[in-house]
């Protein structure tokens, strides 16, 4: 076996000739989990003065320090707003159980200030650090506490800067600034909860609120949660038996939700229910407050309607604005509902293969150009991202008069916000991540100014060959080593894919993930990374080709790349073929293995979901439908049953702390592939939720993978790993 593992990764030393030296191949997945994949130090979560002078931002304080502090920009120079260690010290942060479960389902893994919320003026910023509220003031002075109940989770200044409300112990809170605290509402037993998202919500919909401020700030729509439907399940730590388990409310597939309603507070303590049939729209899938009132986006279970409901605040009726309706399911576009000043609906629309942004009734984007979310509204503008091609993702605006203008210029993944005639884009281009700022007099190529990213520069960089392969002109993108040079022998290939829903790998930026393919690339393989069916970017119908069917078609896709890309690249050996892959990628990194082993010789598979009912609700339901009425297509998508197939070498890698895809996917299909007698490796990674913190697990992880994959497959023939 050492002399395979030999064979399959030559590679050379730091020669400037042969590209990445050892020394940095070597210390690559340390500055991985160091710089929590290259998240810190990067510039985040940006909001604008209404002059659009200054700007305030999240940033650590390089790209190897964890702990938040949050910053304003004005005038070309950056000013330190706060600072956590100077403000309670850079001792170990203790935070609520439910700000922990907030930052989980966010994947949050930096400290400190992770989150924060202005008034409309942007002069008052609220923020919680270690459980207690903080604030500050953008014209100058020192960051100051503001005396609370209990520990603090989602603190958000009324509009007017007069008030703070905040939630804790489930209750909702609003404090005056001057210290005057007041319970709006408390739970009425120990499964209610007031002002916070359910986990569907903020899991499986994107949203991560459960209050929303009047503009005036005399109010506020607040949603109440009770979990008591929804079904138990008991987190323990098998490598720690003195400590109980953790009791969480998770909605498997086919199950009952957490009962959602919205209430209309009043800061004198009039409280008003807004009524809509909830019965047929269970799921509250976004909310607001503007100029013309609250408003709510509700939809049913099956998905198939989405309703936008206009709320009067007087009496908390509801009128149906716009339905949008679909024979499959309605996707969720972020940002969306919104309203412009004159009170035109903002909206998405599927019209053939394209989703298109609508306004006041009126499609405002051309044919193709595929509405990726709303960013915000000031007037009558509209800004947005949208994407020409699908690996790339700019931000653009519509404004009357004026239609639509693309405001980046450089490819890559762009976000943004726009306020006051200022522009701040967002982006993770080729080069990394970067800011700008922007005028309206300004050329998208000509920045009057930028806010620095403090980002470590990746000790590997990717060395990216993007593709369009197969009849179905698949995205991908194809990492060769750097000391490989065409012709001089064959190498083993690894899949390297995400492949499901939300989430797109084979774009035109340079992110973790390529850095990470570009690493294994380096031991050896020839590295190919497809966004297949199922995944964003490309239209409605792409997305929805897995309806009803989540593995087949995204399978084949991965199938497909790999044969066309190896009648392409003549250096691409397909008698060894590895896939990995995490979550929906370790999904489909155990599929190929057992449903195609003539393909694959080999997997590493991490927390992946094997039997489909154990996933939740609004996320299965979404692409399976409901298990009780077509239980067939959770049986086809799922591993488990299938577990007799295996023929091939494979890890299953998964943290038993994972609230998201629960360890028992793992446990149940490892037990069932030992009484078929299939050998496998398990990984058990104790203490590790969906995505692991621990650095020295997330540094040795990239190293048991590449050195089992190695190790499994097959030997080269002889002579075709070249001289």
């Amino acid at each position: 076996m050492k002399r395979r593992t030999d064979d399959l990764a030559r590679t050379p030393g730091t020669d400037a000739s042969t590209g990445t030296g050892t020394g940095d191949l070597d210390r690559f997945p340390e500055q991985f989990a160091r710089t929590r994949r290259f998240s810190l130090g990067v510039p985040r979560q940006f909001t604008l003065s209404p002059d659009g002078r200054r700007v305030v931002f999240v940033r650590t304080g390089s790209g190897g320090d964890p702990v938040g502090r949050l910053w304003q920009y004005e005038a070309g120079g950056e000013r330190l707003l706060a600072d956590p260690v100077l403000l309670v010290g850079g001792g170990a942060e203790a935070v609520p159980e439910e700000e922990r479960l907030r930052r989980e389902r966010a994947r949050e893994r930096s400290v400190g200030v992770v989150g924060y919320a202005t008034d409309a003026a942007v002069e008052v910023v609220a923020f919680a650090l270690s459980g207690a509220l903080w604030a500050v003031r953008t014209d100058g002075g020192a960051p100051f506490p503001v005396p609370a109940a209990g520990p603090v989770v989602d603190p958000r200044p009324s509009p007017d800067g007069r008030h703070i409300a905040y939630v804790s112990g489930r209750a909702l809170h609003v404090v005056a600034l001057d210290g005057d605290d007041r319970q709006l509402v408390r739970p009425e037993g120990p499964e209610v909860s007031y002002g916070l998202a359910e986990y569907v919500a903020a899991e499986s919909m994107g949203r991560s609120r459960g209050y929303w401020w009047a503009p005036d700030g005399r109010g506020l729509l607040v949603a109440r949660v009770d979990t008591a439907p929804v079904a138990r399940r008991y987190l323990s730590d098998p490598a720690d038996p003195s400590r109980p388990p953790q009791v969480i409310r998770y909605p498997s597939a086919g199950t009952a939700n957490a009962e959602v309603t919205l209430h209309l507070l009043s800061l004198d303590g009039e409280r008003t229910e807004v009524a809509w049939d909830r019965a047929a729209y269970e799921y509250v899938v976004d909310a607001g407050w503007d100029a013309h009132g609250p408003f709510v986006a509700v939809q049913s279970r099956d998905q198939r309607v989405l309703r936008t409901l206009a709320v009067d605040p007087a009496n908390g009726a509801t009128e149906v604005r716009h339905e949008r309706t679909d024979a499959a399911w309605v996707e969720l576009v972020p940002g969306t509902p919104a309203r412009t000043a004159s009170g035109a609906l903002v909206l998405p629309e599927d019209d053939g293969d394209t989703r298109g942004l609508v306004v006041g009734g009126r499609r405002v984007t051309p044919e193709g150009l595929q509405l990726r979310a709303v960013l915000g509204v000031e007037g009558e503008r509209v800004l947005f991202t949208a994407s020409e091609d699908p690996t790339e993702t700019h931000v653009w605006r519509h404004e009357p008069g004026a239609g639509c203008r693309r405001l980046s210029a450089e490819p890559g993944v762009w976000t943004g916000t726009a306020r006051g005639g200022t522009t701040v884009l967002a982006g993770l281009t080729q080069q990394g991540h970067e800011v700008h700022v922007l005028g309206d007099g300004d050329g998208p190529g000509r920045p009057p100014g930028a806010i620095a990213s403090l980002a470590e520069e990746p000790l590997i960089v990717p060395r990216q060959t993007h593709l369009r392969l197969g009849e179905r002109q698949l995205r991908s993108v194809l990492y060769f080593p750097s000391w490989h040079r065409p012709g001089t022998g064959k190498l083993p290939v690894l899949l390297d894919p995400y492949g499901g829903p939300a989430l797109q790998l084979a774009v035109r930026a340079r992110g973790w993930t390529g850095c990470v393919s570009q690493w294994f690339a380096e031991q050896g393989f020839a590295v190919l990374v497809t966004d297949g069916r199922g995944t964003p970017g490309r239209g409605p119908r792409w997305e929805r080709a897995v309806h009803g069917d989540q593995l087949g078609p995204a399978l084949a896709d991965q199938v497909d790349a790999l044969r066309a890309a190896g009648e392409r690249f003549s250096d691409l050996d397909l008698g060894r073929v590895a896939i990995r892959g995490w979550s929906f990628g370790g999904f489909l990194a155990a599929a190929a293995v057992l449903h195609h082993p003539d393909v694959f010789h080999a997997a590493v598979a991490g927390a992946p979901p094997t039997d489909m009912r154990l996933y939740d609700t609004h996320w299965k339901e979404r692409f399976l439908g409901h298990p009780d009425e077509v239980p067939e297509n959770y049986a086809r998508c799922s591993l488990v049953g299938k577990g007799h197939l295996l023929r091939r070498p494979l890890m299953l890698v998964h943290g038993l702390a994972d609230d998201n895809v629960a360890v028992a996917h793992t446990l149940r299909f490892s037990a069932e592939l030992l009484a078929a007698g299939r050998p496998h490796t398990v990984l058990p990674l104790p203490g590790a939720t969906h995505l692991p913190a621990d650095d020295a697990v997330n540094a040795n992880l990239l190293r048991v993978q590449a050195d089992f994959l190695k190790e499994a497959l097959p030997a080269p023939e002889h002579g075709a790993n070249g001289g």
